[in-house]
């Protein structure tokens, strides 16, 4: 069993930041890329930000200049620094990751989400 765990999530003004962590724990052999993506009421789920294993990273357009997303591997967690945020950042944000497990088999997994709530 592999699980993902998000935290960090909360109410903040137009302008704060957040800083997003996420959790990988269970069977894990290999972690591949992890990413962070979100979901705002009535819209498709989008992706922020993914990171290899590398460190190299690739962030949406919306989210340029704004955040950052890095990762420990010694501790299969990935984070988000989220500055300068805007009303239109406010969505529940969700952990991916793909991996190996013990068994060897190669999956994609999914944490549970967190809220993001900006205000104006």
């Amino acid at each position: 069993q592999v699980r993902l765990v998000e935290s960090g999530g909360g109410l903040v003004q137009s302008g704060g930041f957040l800083r997003l962590s996420c959790a990988a724990s269970g069977s894990i052999f290999r972690i591949n890329t992890m990413a962070w993506y979100r979901q705002a009421p009535g819209k498709q789920r989008e992706l922020v930000a993914d990171i290899t294993r590398g460190g190299s990273t690739n962030n949406a357009d919306s989210v340029k200049g704004r955040f950052t997303i890095s990762r420990d591997n010694a501790k299969n967690t990935v984070y988000l620094q989220m500055n300068s945020l805007k009303p239109e950042d406010t969505a529940v944000y969700y952990c991916n990751a793909d991996l190996w497990d013990q068994s060897s088999d190669y999956a994609d997994y999914w944490g549970q989400g967190t809220q993001v709530t900006v205000s104006s």
